[in-house]
């Protein structure tokens, strides 16, 4: 169980994808003009992330992964994207994680990631987050997790989420999170999402995902994101490569920052 609970939490680190992280003005409102993103410069920030990701691959060749309880992960990203959404103004960034296990299942970490919402502070997300895993049987794994989101330098904007995960048969999953002040509005908001992953030749994975934001007030409409993608494990080094993307709401919502992508990930991590 220890060890299934380590990948659980390992995987949600590498990924935040699904689980929105910016003041609502900054996530709701559509973007300010801005000069539009050429191909040549995405694949620039592209570059970039990647670069920075294979930087720290020397240090990461000398561990071990040998079901330790503490996970850890280095991630260089293109575009920060929650639910859909830019977090970085459509920019690369590094991300990092740290989990301890306990033989009983419970679990608690750290996770940070660059942000740019576009107006000064927060320019760091910080994520603790306390949970626990439990195999309900040989096929079925539940995951509870309390995450609490914070910004370094806007306080005002922290808030809490509930995250509930069921994995079947290692392959499948079932996403529900619930705030009751979500984006520290007041406001109760919803997620639920479903996914899967498939083993593709020469060791790659195929993953989809789609989800549903839910607002109880009239802070956002509610919208749908998915995104669909391919990695493959180099050791303790994955890359991934993935379409993202968001139906009309969502790009109601936040503008440019919504609109579909490609997004490129490395990560280095047990």
């Amino acid at each position: 169980m220890t060890r299934l609970c380590c990948i659980a939490i390992s995987n949600r680190l590498k990924n935040r994808e699904p689980v929105l992280t910016a003041p609502v003005s900054a996530r709701l409102a559509p973007a300010a003009t801005a000069a539009p993103e050429t191909t040549m410069t995405h694949a620039r920030r592209c570059c970039l992330a990647l670069a920075a990701a294979l930087s720290l691959a020397p240090f990461a060749a000398s561990a071990q992964d040998n079901a330790s309880p503490y996970s850890w992960n280095i991630t260089g990203v293109s575009d920060y994207l929650f639910r859909g959404v830019s977090q970085t103004d459509e920019d690369p960034t590094l991300q990092a994680g740290f989990t301890y296990t306990s033989p009983a299942g419970l679990y608690a970490g750290v996770w940070g990631s660059g942000v740019d919402f576009g107006h000064g502070d927060p320019k760091t997300e910080l994520d603790y987050l306390i949970g626990y895993g439990v195999d309900v049987n040989d096929k079925v794994n539940f995951d509870v997790l309390l995450n609490r989101y914070t910004y370094i330098g806007s306080s005002q904007q922290n808030y809490n989420e509930l995250i509930t995960t069921t994995t079947f048969a290692k392959q499948y999953k079932a996403t529900v999170a619930y705030s009751n002040d979500v984006w520290n509005t007041g406001t109760d908001g919803w997620y639920f999402a479903v996914g899967g992953e498939w083993p593709l030749p020469k060791d790659f994975t195929l993953s989809a995902n789609i989800g549903r934001s839910t607002f109880e007030k009239d802070v956002a409409k509610d919208y749908t994101d998915w995104n669909v993608g391919v990695s493959r494990q180099f050791g303790l080094l994955n890359i991934g490569l993935g379409y993202y993307g968001t139906d009309s709401n969502g790009r109601y919502n936040s503008g440019r920052l919504a609109d579909n992508r490609v997004m490129l990930s490395v990560a280095i991590g047990n």
